[in-house]
């Protein structure tokens, strides 16, 4: 079996409808694939119809945005959850708010020195998506000012810059609880992906995996490989799930569909314990 459990739609900051998503995994090979747009599950019954339709088995999923009390961005991937439960849903309702006003104010601090506007942005945002970055660097692209995501990334809307702005996120122990609370398998993404930005240190794995932290996605491409077997004895030691996953965004990212998987075992695994909703089989 071929299983990507990481990948992104339009909902988020993906290029690709959920049901282009299905048919680009259908493609790609895969047996199981997982949507996990950024606190969202909007993309779950089109993802789902697609995935009936083109034989893929689809886990629904969501990836949750959370910062460490030092400012650490940290993402939480949560599988099978109650997409209904009041306390996950307030925490990434405040999270979604909160990265509208930043992309705003972020706008208004580019187009003090650069020509961009709002509706620039907004032209790359699907209806009821979650704002990011992203589309922001898609606009800033469109205009000829970076020649892609990355660029982006790394120059204007990098952390450094100084038209970045935090928003809103949940403490990571308190986003872990909340998916196992909906019934989710919450499970840590890319979590030594340095290339992002700071990456936490031990104790912020201790506290996830005493709010119930499911697993580890080692095998990402961001993570670098120095840093996998500190992951893999950590997941020994505390008898986590190793994952391993594309990041998948369409055209938004070189990431493709499948360059790192699942192990059948792990799945098996990972849907067990969801209690929330059911993996959505042809």
């Amino acid at each position: 079996m071929r299983i990507d459990l990481h990948a992104h739609s339009r909902v988020s900051d993906g290029t690709e409808t959920p049901a282009e998503l299905v048919a680009a995994a259908a493609r790609a090979g895969l047996d199981v694939l997982a949507i996990t747009d950024h606190d969202s599950t909007d993309g779950w019954d089109e993802a789902s119809a697609a995935a009936v339709a083109h034989g893929v088995a689809l886990v629904p999923g969501m990836e949750v945005s959370c910062r460490t009390p030092e400012g650490i961005s940290v993402h939480v991937l949560s599988y099978l959850h109650d997409p209904g439960h009041p306390g996950l849903l307030e925490e990434i309702t405040k999270a979604k708010d909160a990265r509208l006003s930043r992309a705003e104010h972020m706008v208004s601090l580019l187009a003090e020195d650069y020509p961009l506007s709002w509706d620039d942005v907004t032209q790359h945002v699907a209806p009821g998506a979650t704002v990011g970055r992203p589309h922001i660097a898609d606009a800033l692209v469109a205009a000829g000012l970076v020649g892609d995501r990355t660029e982006a990334f790394a120059t204007i809307l990098s952390s450094r810059s100084r038209y970045f702005v935090q928003h809103y996120a949940p403490e990571p122990a308190l986003a872990v609880a909340l998916v196992r609370e909906a019934g989710g398998v919450p499970v840590f993404a890319h979590p030594v992906a340095s290339a992002r930005g700071r990456t936490v240190g031990e104790a912020v794995y201790l506290e996830m995996i005493e709010a119930g932290l499911a697993g580890l996605e080692v095998h990402h491409r961001d993570n670098p490989e120095e840093r996998r077997p500190f992951l893999l004895a950590l997941a020994r030691e505390h008898g986590l799930l190793v994952t391993g996953s594309s990041d998948y965004h369409g055209a938004g990212k070189p990431n493709r569909l499948g360059e790192n998987l699942t192990s059948p075992d792990a799945f098996a695994e990972v849907e067990r314990q969801g209690r929330g909703t059911a993996v959505v089989r042809p």
